[in-house]
């Protein structure tokens, strides 16, 4: 009976226990890695080794390697073939490559939110809107001009889209090239027009006009950061 009683009690004890995630040890690792790389301590082209990660971290390669995969999704970082991974190229060549996704997948975006925005979504970029205009240093225009963007793909009501181009406009990237236009003459002005307008289209149903201004709001960015566009210093930027 005394062993039935303490083998019931150890039982309980077990059940008291709080499992632990590896999850969150990837997201730790996904963390630490990825603020490294964008602070400069890691440069393009640096290799990754997944036993120096693992050792510096004080963890296992396990969550070292599902962190650098993930950081590979948002294309902070290089896969090579039988060679690991390096950190990769966060220059005008990576900006230009995320654009060009973002030209591809965000007028789809604005035509699908224009078919399923509620009035929450209407409100949220109506706010982000109003957070750029009145912005008065660029960390606060991109990170405003950003949050519209964000609440145009939350309005489609499809996380995966939502995570998608969450992975690929990097906060920290996007400030450094706003910060270069600054002196462009009206740049946010512009930015704050296309981006009413783009919320008019949506609110109004226009799945064609929201993802026709949307193409072309991109592609306005596109041009600008193209080193082979002549025209590129006059054209409005979408980041």
């Amino acid at each position: 009976m005394a062993t039935a009683n303490a083998d019931h009690e150890r039982t309980d004890s077990l059940a008291q226990l709080t499992p632990i995630e590896s999850g969150s040890i990837v997201g730790l690792a996904y963390a630490q890695i990825r603020a490294l790389i964008l602070s400069g301590e890691m440069a393009p082209g640096d290799r990754l080794s997944q036993l120096e990660l693992a050792d510096r971290l004080a963890i296992s390669r396990t969550p070292v390697r599902e962190a650098l995969r993930r950081l590979t999704g948002e294309g902070l970082v290089d896969a090579l073939p039988q060679r690991g991974f390096r950190v990769a190229d966060l220059g005008l060549d990576g900006v230009m490559r995320r654009l060009e996704l973002r030209l591809l997948l965000e007028p789809g975006i604005a035509r699908l939110a224009a078919e399923r925005a509620t009035a929450d979504d209407l409100a949220a970029l109506r706010g982000a809107i109003q957070f750029e205009t009145v912005a008065r240093e660029s960390n606060a225009a991109h990170d405003a001009s950003r949050l519209f963007h964000m609440s145009v793909a939350r309005a489609t009501h499809n996380d995966e889209l939502v995570n998608t181009l969450d992975a690929k406009w990097i906060v920290e990237v996007g400030r450094r090239l706003l910060a270069r236009r600054a002196t462009t003459a009206d740049w946010k002005k512009t930015d704050v027009s296309e981006h009413a307008a783009i919320a008019d289209a949506i609110e109004n149903g226009d799945g064609h006009r929201a993802e026709r201004l949307t193409r072309e709001h991109i592609a306005a960015a596109l041009k600008h950061w193209d080193p082979f566009s002549g025209a590129a210093t006059n054209a409005p930027t979408a980041d």
